[in-house]
């Protein structure tokens, strides 16, 4: 009980803090039009009047919970207007195609979002769609992955096939085909490796397959926009960032049934995400704008047609990233460019989020940051819902909030061979509980696996980890121990002289309050 009462404070000091809304707080909000693209612009498909988008992505509902994460701290509303808050007028919202299968969802607070009980993760999706239309925020669907356990390099794969992709994305272009909230779709999420622009091999050209996808998708909804991703490698070898090279549209540029509709999605990242020989240039930073012009900038400046800069994100801790993230926002301003920054949540690894890990406080520097391409909007904050008397305590489960949550934000640290490691609860809600678990590796130490482990007795399961895998050992017993192990980012990007922020989250009757922490590395 605590906690909820915490969190409606929470929720009343952030009001006082955002102001009063004039934004509409229900389903009827002024019917946002649909759109179309006109040479390199957005356009309004009534007006015409030029439409810049100003999205966050608010991930989740492409991992194994099925749902936006942060459901367990905060209301889907909650979040909405935090986001319209700080400006944005777009969500783009990851889901895989496992999820769209998905009966339940993970990691959702019910008591907070009690509407989401029993919810499929299509229902979900409708509801998220739902709340952002109360907030005047637009919609884009992004596939981000096939199967929630992980990114693909081509749009199909054993278990997915080509026509599951594009049988799914008809389903959703008539699930929402009355409701111009939804704008478009981002067709795939990152085509990398053997992904090709326009080579003539089928099982792998990206530019044939996602005219394949757009035209079937417009057979249902004619009014979406199709957001194409580039490639990694462009005609010369040379390769960039996944999805990020679009050299290809000057001479073979994706064209549909239906005109003005294509939008081309690159992505942008810094160079602690990964270190590009750019970064290394003694012309740094002042080489940026001309290598974006070469990979994208051009479908902008030659009036091809909009970029929409699909992801771009950062700490904003080191001075290289600190001046990256300058020019880009210089350049997206200067060329008026729509975006989508990485990312609402504070849980991702690479770039932490816009809120801080309450799932409350902004992060006022990242904002300050983007101040020259954002305006802010003055949204009311909505209450979480009144607290409900607590169920009586099992002789497993104590009831919830019977005494003060100690656990949250209570930190203990170890480590290993040359790396330290320091474990966070994060959040803790009846039944399960969050950690932020950072790693750093000193100068010169090159990490080949690492596991971190801490008793969390009556711990059963491990619900969502990112940037790791994780097991529990004696489940639901009193001497229960979790263990993880780096994998994907949270292992590559443990770099000599790095960090990385790994998660994950956990189903147990509390938390565990400052576990000792044991590290294992090897180099």
């Amino acid at each position: 009980m605590l906690r909820r009462v915490l969190a409606v404070l929470a929720a009343v000091v952030l009001t006082a803090s955002l102001g009063v809304a004039s934004t509409p707080d229900t389903a009827d909000a002024a019917t946002l039009p649909w759109l179309r693209t006109q040479g390199s612009k957005i356009v309004d498909a009534s007006s015409g009047k030029t439409v810049t988008l100003k999205a966050t992505s608010w991930f989740g509902m492409e991992t194994d919970t099925c749902a936006p994460h942060g459901l367990w701290s905060i209301t889907l509303d909650q979040g909405m207007a935090q986001i319209a808050g700080m400006g944005f007028n777009t969500v783009r919202l990851p889901f895989s195609n496992e999820c769209l299968t998905k009966r339940s969802v993970g990691s959702v607070n019910t008591a907070l979002n009690p509407t989401l009980a029993k919810a499929s993760a299509l229902s979900v999706m409708d509801a998220v769609i739902a709340s952002a239309r109360k907030y005047n925020l637009r919609v884009i669907l992004d596939r981000h992955r096939p199967g929630s356990d992980a990114q693909s390099e081509l749009w199909y794969t054993k278990t997915y096939s080509e026509s599951r992709w594009i049988s799914d994305w008809k389903m959703l272009a008539k699930r929402y085909k009355n409701q111009p909230t939804v704008i478009g779709f981002d067709l795939h999420n990152e085509p990398r490796g053997k992904a090709c622009w326009g080579c003539g091999v089928t099982s792998r050209d990206w530019r044939a397959a996602a005219m394949r996808a757009g035209n079937a998708i417009h057979t249902v909804n004619s009014r979406l926009l199709i957001i194409v991703e580039g490639v990694q490698y462009g005609s010369d070898g040379k390769g960039t960032w996944w999805g990020g090279n679009l050299t290809g549209v000057k001479s073979k540029p994706v064209t549909l049934k239906v005109k003005n509709r294509v939008v081309y999605s690159p992505h942008e990242y810094p160079s602690s995400v990964f270190d590009q020989p750019w970064f290394r240039d003694k012309r740094y930073p002042e080489n940026l704008r001309a290598l974006w012009d070469k990979q994208w900038g051009y479908i902008v400046t030659k009036n091809i047609a909009p970029v929409f800069v699909g992801e771009f994100g950062t700490k904003l801790q080191s001075s290289s990233d600190k001046k990256w993230l300058s020019k880009l926002v210089q350049y997206l301003k200067d060329r008026r460019m729509s975006w989508a920054y990485w990312s609402f949540n504070p849980n991702s690894g690479d770039t932490g989020g816009l809120l801080k890990d309450d799932w409350y406080t902004r992060e006022k520097t990242k904002l300050a940051a983007l101040k020259p391409i954002l305006t802010p909007r003055n949204v009311r904050y909505p209450a979480a819902p009144a607290p409900t008397p607590a169920p009586q305590p099992s002789p497993q489960q104590p009831a919830p909030g019977s005494t003060p949550d100690l656990s949250v934000g209570k930190s203990t640290s170890a480590s290993s061979n040359g790396v330290s490691a320091t474990l966070t609860v994060t959040s803790s809600w009846p039944s399960k509980y969050q950690i932020a678990l950072a790693l750093m590796a000193s100068s010169g130490v090159k990490v080949r696996s690492w596991t971190a482990s801490w008793a969390s007795p009556g711990a059963t399961a491990v619900d969502s980890a990112w940037g790791m895998s994780c097991r529990v050992a004696s489940p639901g017993t009193a001497s229960a121990r979790i263990s993880c192990s780096g994998t994907e980012w949270g292992l590559a990007n443990l770099t000599q002289g790095s960090r990385v922020d790994v998660g994950a989250i956990f189903a147990a009757p509390k938390a565990p309050a400052s576990p000792p922490l044991t590290l294992s590395v090897t180099r």
